[in-house]
């Protein structure tokens, strides 16, 4: 769970609170998803989203990511677009990358 420079990782598990809103969303639900996303986009950008993707059948999305502890963790997940508009709901859970390919330079 502990990296070199002290931070930890964590992951949050996403579900939808309407599965529909996988293939027919509301357009606040459409909103809140695209808010979603930039806010993950500019997390990966600062270095703090390793990695964040959805299952493909729409059962779940995650988010890999990594804070100074579990309240800064619980914290980024809180304000999450998503959640804050009850679009989705999330489980936070220390995590450890064992293995990770990277890619080559």
């Amino acid at each position: 769970m502990t990296r070199e420079n002290d931070v930890a990782t964590w992951i949050y598990v996403v579900h939808l609170t309407r599965f529909a809103a996988t293939t027919s969303p509301t357009e606040e639900e459409s909103a809140a998803i695209d808010r979603h996303f930039v806010r993950l986009q500019q997390a990966c950008a600062e270095g703090t989203v390793r990695l964040a993707g959805p299952a493909t059948d729409g059962a779940f999305g995650i988010v890999i990511f990594e804070a100074a502890d579990e309240t800064a963790a619980r914290l980024f997940m809180a304000e999450d677009p998503a959640m804050l508009a009850g679009v989705m709901t999330a489980e936070l859970h220390p995590f450890r990358i064992s293995l990770e390919h990277l890619a080559c330079p």
